[in-house]
This record gives structure tokens, sequence and C-alpha cells, in this order.
């Protein structure tokens, strides 16, 4: 008896997700456990694996399919137990996962929207000598391109036999993405966007059309904390086995000044205004499939070591697109740093239903004034954008100089003061 490879709940608001790509073609062996194909949702991307040792015997949906949580898309067969390479449908001898070059998925008409293909892949930067791991921009372009689908001009499902993921030794004609001649003599490419991007794309616009946002700005020295870092960067590695970062400063910053100033730690809700009286602060990340927010949960019980590996934690995951959905949600508060692509400044925009969100940004040698004294200082421009419907001016000109009072005192960190 076949065993059916379903989609798993991947959240309760959740109903459909896209197959992003195939990792096996239908004649595979695949093991217990091992991933077979990659499933996009609206909050986030990860592998489904097969239930059994066996053979793919069948595939019902091809990459690009949207399809419903709970549905069948596959089938293995468990008699073969997985210890053989199967043939093809077609008779020939279907090719290893490490032995095929990467497939490319092919999009159906019949579908709304399809993938780009590619497994999420994280740009590491360094700033000021961090592994900067919380993003707030696209991976760049040193991260593999995502492949591009071929157009299909008929609907009906693929011939038995056929491959669902296009081998990249097929006519380099048929395999270039749909483009058109405009006016001016150019071309322009269409790349349906991903399920995720749509979701990111939604939010960021109904943010902007439901909330009074408004943006103020500092700047902060980054003297003390950078002091810190070089003093007790080697004990800290030793005994945490985890470098100390800077997103440990600023969510512990922010976490002091949210108890100040808790309207910035609140939401609306309908003709209410819901006070939170614990802090979950997302950290934003960016992958190649776009940007992702997981939440460190009671932030103000974690030491600095603690951070460190959760968002450590996090960005590995979310590169591998292991990130569970209730990871994602939850968040009270968002950090987010566009520093570690050298952004000098910028307004972010707030993840609703949260009321504020925090944007780092690179730090630069500028020359400030101390006592009466031009001096060269590590500089940084910090971004509050606040939900002006709750939040006054006031209380966010006062927060963002309690953050930056925090950080070029560090120690009023550890006495609460």
């Amino acid at each position: 008896m076949p065993i059916e490879l379903k989609i798993p709940e991947v959240g309760e608001s959740i109903t459909e997700v896209q197959i992003a790509q195939w990792l096996k073609a239908e004649g595979d062996a695949v093991q217990k456990d091992e991933p077979v194909a990659v499933i996009d949702s609206e909050k986030t991307t990860f592998e489904l694996p097969a239930p059994e040792s066996g053979t793919l015997s069948k595939i019902l949906h091809e990459a690009g399919a949207t399809v419903n949580v709970g549905e069948v898309i596959g089938q293995l067969d468990s008699s073969s137990g997985g210890k053989t390479s199967a043939k093809g449908k077609d008779g020939t001898r279907a090719q290893s996962l490490e032995s095929r070059p990467p497939a490319r998925p092919r999009p159906r008409t019949d579908v709304k929207s399809t993938t780009k293909g590619d497994r999420p892949v994280e740009d590491k930067r360094k700033n000021d000598g961090d592994d900067q791991r919380t993003l707030d921009h696209e991976a760049p372009a040193e991260a593999r391109p995502p492949a591009r689908p071929r157009p299909r001009t008929e609907t009906k499902p693929a011939a038995k036999g056929e491959h669902p993921i296009e081998d990249e030794h097929e006519n380099e004609d048929e395999k270039k993405p749909s483009s058109k001649t405009t006016p001016a003599g150019g071309e322009e490419e269409i790349v349906p966007m991903s399920m995720l991007r749509r979701t990111v794309a939604r939010r960021l616009v109904e943010a902007k059309q439901q909330m009074a946002m408004l943006t103020t700005f500092n700047e902060v020295d980054m003297a003390a904390v950078q002091a810190l870092r070089h003093e007790h960067q080697e004990a800290f590695e030793n005994r945490h086995k985890v470098k100390l970062g800077l997103m440990s400063f600023f969510v512990k910053a922010a976490v002091d000044a949210l108890k100040q100033f808790p309207q910035l730690n609140a939401e609306v809700r309908g003709n209410d205004i819901v006070y939170r009286n614990y802090f979950n602060i997302g950290v934003a990340i960016a992958t190649g499939r776009g940007l992702v927010v997981p939440a460190l949960r009671r932030a103000e019980g974690l030491g600095f070591a603690d951070i460190e590996k959760a968002i450590g934690d996090f960005a590995a995951r979310a590169k591998d697109g292991k990130l569970k959905p209730e990871e994602l949600e939850g968040a009270t508060f968002t950090i987010t740093n566009g520093g570690v692509f050298g952004s000098l400044l910028s307004t972010p925009i707030i993840n609703p239903p949260q009321s504020g969100i925090l944007g780092m940004h690179t730090i630069q040698e500028r020359p400030v004034a101390v006592q009466g004294q031009v001096v060269i200082r590590p500089m940084m421009y910090l971004a509050l954008t606040y939900d002006h419907r709750i939040v006054d001016g006031r209380e966010a000109v006062l927060f963002l100089r309690r953050i930056k009072e925090a950080i070029e005192t560090p120690a009023r960190m550890l006495l609460e003061v």
C-alpha cells in the first residue's frame, strides 16, 4: 500500500502552501526523515521529510503548485525500503540528488503563483568585527540567485515518467524566463513572487495604510560597547561558546526602555489599547526568500549569552528553512539592523500589530564634540518608527534617548538604574 506525502499543519491561520521545489524525482530512493520537497508558506519555508524509507513512486503536484494544508502531494512505495536506487517510469536510471545539477521548477499556468526554486541563502557579513546575523534587507548579490521557472503553455498533467524538475542540460532556449521587448527596446523578465514575499508585501502595505507611522532619530556613541566586547570577548566565548555581539546589548537596552515607556510595547485592538507585561523582541533576519522575524520570547529573563545563542540558532535555521511558524508570531517589539549592509540611515516600517520598531545602522567613525573638544568616535544612527495613534512624540523621543543612554553606559543595564 502506498504511503501518502501530506502537507502538515503549519500554523493556525495558514490554509494553503506552495511547493517550492522537489528534492527527489519519481523513482528516487529515499530514507526515513530525508527531505523530499521544499514547501513555502506565507510565514516560513520548510522541508517535507519522508515518513518512511522507500521509493518516491508518484508526484501528484509539480513544483510551483499551490495546495491546501493536509493535501496529498506524492506517494512513497516502501517495498524497496529505500536501499536501492530505483529507475524512473521511462526505464532510465534516476540521477541521485548529489549528481544532478541544480534543477529549475516548471510552473503551471493554472496556478496563481510559482516559486523561485532555490533554498534560502543567508549572507553573513561583518560589522565592527562581529558576525552580524540580523539583517534588514534581502540577501546580497553574493548569494546564489534564484532559479527562474520556464513558463508552460499547456495545463494538462506531466506525461507519464516525466521528471517534475527540469534538468540543467535540457535545451537552453526552453529554459529562459518569460520576457518581452518593451517599446523602448529593452527586455522585461516576469518572475512571480513567492508566497512569503507576497505576504511581506501585503503586510507592509497594510501597515502604511492603517497606522499613523512617524520616525524619530538619534545617534549613539558605540565606544563603551566596543571596549567591553574587546575586553571580555575571549572569556565570554570560552565560557558560553558563543561570541558577544552587538544585538544582545540592543535587546537588553530595548527591554529596559520598554519598561519605562510601555506604549511602545502595546497594541491597538479595536477601540482598546492592550498593554503587555512581557517582552517578546522580534529580530529581523534576511534569507534568500525574504525577511523573517522570529521572536525572542520573554527577553526580560534572558542573559547576554542566551540572547546571542538564540539569535544564532534563529539565523542558522532560517538559512535552512527550518523555523517553526509559531516562532514567527507573538513579537511585541522589533529590532532590525540595516547596518550590516552599510545603511547609514533608514525609516523602518512597523510589523503590525506592534507599535514600534528600532532600526540600527552602520557604525561610522565621525568627528563629534566631547567636553569642548573635537574627537573621533564610532557613531551609529538609531531610528525609532512608532504608531502615533498610541505613542506621543514625547514618549518616542525619550524612549530612544533611554536606549542611547543604556548603550553609552552599559553598566546601567546591569544595575537597572
